[in-house]
């Protein structure tokens, strides 16, 4: 305990980062308060059914989950950050078949900007059609009474227009979040979300299991201990990673005199899950997809399918998002690590992995450990993915928004933000140490 005091005090001494923390928790505050606010013409006092339905749809709940709430209460951020999510899995597929993008993304920063513009507008075309769908659905699910404001086209208009404001200005939440504060902003903000909803889930299982005498505190205890194993197996998959011993040549310096200096022996970590959390956001943002399709058609196979994806715990769903999530693994791991970069800078730099030879073997090596990890990375990646299906009926009972706290996108993505918000918090401590050293080093 004194350990983590003192690393919070030393955090707290370093004035850039302090701002940066600052700057990040009032960022977040204003998307909190975001999601309280209600659309315009709406009362927020009737939305019971429309929080009912939410609760009895496993994919609305979700989503939900992924909006802090703000889903259920007919918020202005109702739509949250999934728009600017599907737009970006939309771009960066394109990106392998599209001439135009794939040289963008070589054109260095540069491109990285045109292709972030292009994203920008495509959430805005994404929530132009999510937009008028999230408020027929109010329609569908609200009294009349709830509107303030009378049913035309007009009221669906504003409403639209303000929806897709408030997705926009998550988005410039999230980058400024990425600039001036610490860690990804976006990111950032679905994993408040997610966080908001911790307590109150948490407290509607407490209720069940120990109010209402189904299980009593014993089985939930051990739920809470079997959450903790799985944060814990979590945390392993995000640690986890394959050193690649890399040896640099020997240099020759001197003044007067030549002195031989052996290069020290490094190594290449490459991880077990490269990708992090995105092969599951990027999966998750698809699986809304066949349901929206199927909506469309009043035809039984179109029915069958919109209760399977509409359904988190059917086996059906969560084989198909599994496969979804390999897939996605491979494909963002081959976007992220580029080994031919990595081999070119490792030639530059007179480096070499030792009984391989420099440029195209080096690459090729690389590639073959990636291609090694990556399939068990992306296998256990699946598992945590599905959990809460298994979770879900292993406990007879389980409250549907307590189990999904037990994996798939929302305790990933906990992990996996915590994770590198702390890196770079340690990055931030060790560069101080460095300075405090140079500073109070030997002097001349």
């Amino acid at each position: 305990m004194k350990k983590f005091v003192d690393t919070i005090k030393a955090v707290w001494s370093i004035k850039e980062l302090r701002k940066k923390i600052l700057f990040t928790l009032g960022l977040i505050l204003v998307y909190r308060f975001g999601a309280q606010v209600s659309l315009p013409g709406i009362d927020p006092t009737q939305l019971a059914n429309l929080s009912k339905q939410t609760d009895s749809n496993t994919l609305l709940n979700l989503l939900n989950q992924f909006t802090g709430g703000a889903f259920s209460q007919a918020s202005i951020f109702a739509l949250g950050i999934m728009p600017y999510i599907s737009a970006s899995i939309v771009v960066q597929l394109m990106g392998i078949a599209v001439p135009y993008l794939q040289k963008l993304q070589k054109a260095g920063e540069s491109g990285h900007k045109k292709i972030t513009q292009i994203t920008r507008w495509l959430t805005i075309a994404v929530t132009l059609i999510q937009g008028p769908s999230y408020v027929y659905n109010l329609y569908n699910q609200l009294p009349k009474s709830a509107f303030l404001i009378e049913q035309t086209w007009l009221f669906v208009t504003i409403s639209v227009i303000i929806l897709s404001a408030g997705t926009i200005f998550a988005m410039w939440l999230g980058e400024k979040i990425t600039d001036k504060g610490i860690g990804n902003g976006i990111s950032l903000l679905i994993m408040v979300g997610i966080i908001a909803r911790l307590p109150e889930s948490f407290l509607q299982e407490f209720a069940y299991r120990v109010t209402n005498q189904n299980g009593g505190p014993m089985l939930l205890l051990f739920e809470v201990v079997v959450w903790l194993l799985v944060i814990a197996a979590s945390v392993m998959l995000v640690k986890a990673y394959r050193p690649v011993p890399i040896q640099y040549a020997r240099r020759t310096v001197g003044g007067g005199y030549e002195k031989n200096i052996f290069g020290a022996r490094q190594y290449l970590p490459l991880k077990l899950n490269a990708a992090g959390v995105m092969p599951i956001i990027f999966a998750q943002a698809l699986m809304f997809f066949p349901g929206m399709m199927a909506s469309l058609s009043d035809s039984d196979w179109a029915e069958s399918i919109k209760a399977t994806f509409s359904n988190i715990f059917d086996p059906w769903y969560n084989l198909v998002f599994a496969i979804m999530v390999i897939i996605f693994t491979y494909f963002y791991t081959a976007i992220t690590v580029q080994t031919t970069k990595i081999a070119e800078d490792l030639k530059r730099n007179n480096g070499f992995i030792p009984g391989v030879r420099p440029g195209t073997d080096t690459a090729n090596y690389l590639d073959e450990i990636l291609s090694k990890i990556t399939l068990p990375g992306s296998i256990f990646l699946a598992i945590i993915a599905i959990f809460p299906h298994f979770v879900y009926y292993l406990f007879p009972g389980m409250q549907v928004s307590w189990a999904m706290f037990y994996g798939g996108t929302s305790l990933l993505i906990l992990v996996g933000v915590a994770m590198d918000t702390i890196q770079q918090a340690e990055a931030y401590l060790l560069n101080r140490h460095y300075d405090t050293l140079m500073k109070t080093g030997r002097k001349k």
